[in-house]
């Protein structure tokens, strides 16, 4: 673990155990290898279920009579239809429009939401939105994201909860006690498959980690995650996304309410709307591993694009990547592919390429 981090798992002793070297991530060691391999880890989650502490990403519980207010001038979505026990996918805006942050916002009742985002500037502007209003805000390092991700997932859980969590729909939360501890359980996650978040105390989490462990569910990597979530076309900000980019051009304008009221970054990106300088797509590329990441694509000799998340694909026998390029090239497109030491070809491919129809989050009971 480096000196710069600035935050610690309550699992990082799990982490170690299983050969990570916890590397940074938002300023928490976070697991990017395991002594196993990332093919099998991927494996679990595509075919019974795989775990992986998500825990670097920043909880904030935001509370008060002003909660719906402010968080619904710092998002993009309508909130007043996020109701308790409900959550949603949203990106927070710079004042120029662009994305600041995604973020997932929950609902929990008696006016108490909770917002969880990774490595964007969403602390500094909720602070911003929250000046002179009737809100508490409280960033807590303490309650620890684990995500269980995989067809087996809800079997697995249900038998160990004192609720029946077939009953959650999508982006559906609710109290539960898991192997006898206090939590919370979202039906969310980032992996293409059916998945639940536990948002759990330091105290407990490793309990549950362990018991989890022991009912079959396989510790995971964010290499494997980066497999699962490219195949899936799921963006990671500061890659995939930043504040360079509006959500018209990363595929993320469902997240945008044209109706509600303004909201920070509203105007500049109603502004922007049909103006895109990029466009994000996923690419098959001619390649027998994992390319590096960064590789300019060109058309008839003119750069028109950069790869920004790699991974091969095992399952599919592909190298994937999701990339930037110049708006108006379509699906079946192919691209020169240059970097240091390679050129090759990539094809532009429907996203996601794994499962298109997005039916296994939505399912409603596992196999």
């Amino acid at each position: 673990m480096t000196e710069e981090l600035s935050r610690t798992s309550a699992l990082a002793s799990r982490h170690t155990a299983l050969g990570s070297g916890l590397e940074d991530w938002n300023g928490m060691g976070t697991a990017w290898t395991y002594n196993t391999d990332p093919n099998d880890e991927h494996d679990a989650v595509r075919e019974r279920a795989g775990m992986f502490d998500m825990s670097p990403l920043k909880k904030v519980l935001v509370r008060g009579p002003d909660a719906q207010a402010v968080l619904d001038h710092l998002t993009t979505r309508d909130l007043s239809k996020v109701t308790p026990g409900k959550a949603a996918y949203l990106c927070v805006l710079t004042d120029q429009g662009g994305i600041a942050d995604d973020a997932i916002v929950s609902n929990n009742g008696g006016d108490e939401w909770m917002i969880v985002h990774g490595s964007g500037d969403t602390m500094a502007l909720l602070q911003a939105s929250a000046e002179g209003h009737d809100v508490q805000v409280q960033f807590t390092d303490d309650l620890h994201d684990l995500s269980v991700q995989g067809p087996a997932s809800l079997d697995i859980l249900n038998e160990h909860t004192n609720i029946d969590l077939s009953t959650l729909a999508y982006f559906e939360h609710a109290p539960a006690t898991l192997f006898g501890h206090p939590c919370r359980i979202s039906r969310t996650g980032y992996s293409g498959e059916r998945g639940y978040e536990i948002f759990a105390d330091g105290a407990v989490i490793t309990d549950i980690w362990d018991k989890l462990a022991l009912a079959g569910v396989m510790p995971c990597s964010f290499t494997a995650l980066d497999k699962v979530r490219i195949e899936a076309g799921l963006l990671f900000y500061g890659y995939d996304m930043t504040a360079d980019n509006t959500p018209w051009e990363v595929g993320l304008g469902f997240t945008v309410s044209r109706t509600k009221g303004d909201f920070r970054g509203k105007s500049a990106a109603m502004a922007a709307k049909g103006a895109e300088k990029v466009k994000n797509v996923c690419l098959d590329i001619d390649h027998p591993e994992m390319v590096a990441g960064g590789e300019t694509l060109m058309l008839d000799g003119q750069g028109v694009g950069t790869i920004n998340s790699p991974c091969y694909s095992h399952r599919m026998g592909k190298s994937l990547a999701l990339a930037h390029v110049r708006p108006g090239l379509a699906v079946g497109t192919t691209l020169d592919v240059s970097g240091e030491g390679m050129e090759t070809t990539a094809r532009i491919t429907g996203s996601p390429v794994y499962d298109p129809g997005k039916l296994r989050t939505h399912v409603s009971r596992s196999p």
